[in-house]
């Protein structure tokens, strides 16, 4: 027997077991999004009654969060580095915090000591022959984490897909629970007319050759159908979904023409469902790296013809984007949108695209606004903003005078709101 598989016998416990090492006061950082551990998690919340005031460190939780429902409080506090569905409603009512802070920097928080680790949870697949474990749909801060803490426990679920790109090994991994169950999933978005029509718009802005980084959501699904006939595109992405695997088969993806790691999908984190997941799995084209560097500014640079797909709450006629906040509530976060804008503003022939509809509220209200919701932040600045696209078109802001930008963005705001916009923005001397 080799000595790594001795070693995962002698570390191999129950959730119960191996749970038994977080301590009252610790920070406990969570593997991402559908590489969530739901096993450890759920183990961590039966403690709840003998622990007091630890606290649960992630960015979207797809799980159900128990964690930070009502009652919790005195025994869990949830950190969101991003605010998902599951986790809204605690944040709101300040029983959970919300800590600002660029995707691709997150692992510094956790290196830098700034979130110091006590108890890293993450999951994984089995060991290959050499005692190595992928980690399976989630790298981005799960690698971090990993390596930070002062405790490393693992699941090993037999389902978790096997992605090339950065592993770890079991010498690096405290303790093992083996607990084979169903992956968290992320089901299709619904696409609508209007994410049609937007997702045309974008489309007409991607030449052949070009890279690609998609957002989560409708538009930038809708997107990709409007990918069919183009060739040779790329992928580098934080993430991406079901939608990319049939334009992979269907020829459209091949990341041939990247100027760096030709022919691989890369990404940080994977969230789709088991057609993504029977995709990637031992798939040699697809490889993860954490966050700190797919969502690196200097490594997106790098890419010709880069593109970058986001989407946004509401923009004012000065060009600053909110993409986080409605009003002063805490909506989802920053994410890795400035990330991918800074980093295509590099890139030669790059586009960082900005895409929403006109309105929200069933037609009530514009997300084209003359100023942002008082109490809503600047998600991306004025000054790093190219295009922004709504279903009524494309205002290409670069390079633009406030005037300009004014005009434009009243131009792709629904009808029914141009005259009161205008009337506004005269109001205020912005034309």
């Amino acid at each position: 027997m080799n000595d790594w598989r001795m070693a995962y016998q002698n570390k191999l416990v129950s959730a119960e077991q191996a749970i038994q090492v977080v301590k009252s006061g610790d920070r406990v950082v969570t593997g991402h999004a559908c590489g969530e551990p739901s096993a450890l998690v759920e183990a961590l919340v039966a403690r709840a009654p003998e622990l007091r005031a630890v606290e649960i460190v992630h960015m979207v939780a797809m799980g159900p969060a128990k964690y930070a429902q009502p009652g919790m409080e005195a025994s869990f506090r949830h950190n969101a580095l991003f605010v998902g569905a599951s986790t809204r409603k605690a944040v709101e009512e300040k029983r959970a915090d919300y800590t600002p802070c660029f995707f691709s920097e997150i692992p510094r928080l956790f290196r830098e000591k700034l979130l110091p680790v006590d108890v890293a949870l993450i999951q994984i697949t089995p060991p290959d022959e050499e005692g190595f474990c992928s980690y399976g749909l989630s790298a981005d801060y799960t690698v971090a984490a990993a390596e930070c803490a002062a405790t490393v426990i693992a699941q090993v679920n037999a389902k978790m897909p096997r992605t090339g790109g950065v592993k770890i090994h079991l010498d690096a991994i405290d303790f093992l629970v083996e607990k084979e169950e169903p992956l968290l999933e992320l089901k299709p978005p619904a696409i609508g007319a209007i994410e049609k029509q937007i997702g045309e718009h974008v489309a007409s802005l991607i030449a052949d050759g070009s890279t690609l980084q998609l957002g989560i959501g409708a538009i930038p699904d809708a997107v990709l159908l409007f990918l069919t006939g183009k060739k040779d595109i790329g992928i580098h992405s934080e993430m991406f979904s079901d939608g990319v695997v049939g334009l992979a088969e269907a020829g459209v993806i091949t990341n041939k023409q990247k100027t760096i790691n030709p022919g691989k999908f890369m990404a940080a984190f994977l969230m789709g469902t088991r057609k993504l997941y029977d995709f990637i799995d031992g798939n040699p084209l697809v490889e993860l790296q954490p966050v700190d560097y797919i969502n690196d500014p200097c490594v997106i640079g790098q890419h010709d013809n880069m593109v970058s797909i986001n989407s946004a709450l509401q923009v004012d006629l000065m060009g600053q984007v909110n993409a986080e906040m409605i009003g002063s509530r805490q909506f989802s976060g920053i994410g890795g949108q400035v990330d991918f804008v800074r980093g295509v503003s590099r890139a030669k022939n790059g586009k960082s695209i900005i895409a929403l509809p006109s309105t929200a509220a069933g037609g009530r209200v514009s997300r084209i606004a003359c100023e942002l919701d008082r109490g809503a932040a600047v998600s991306t600045s004025r000054n790093d903003v190219h295009y922004i696209v709504t279903e009524y078109g494309i205002a290409n802001l670069r390079g633009k005078s406030l005037r300009e930008r004014t005009l434009a963005l009243i131009g792709i705001a629904h009808p029914d709101f141009r005259e009161s916009l205008l009337a506004e923005a005269k109001d205020k001397g912005m034309i």
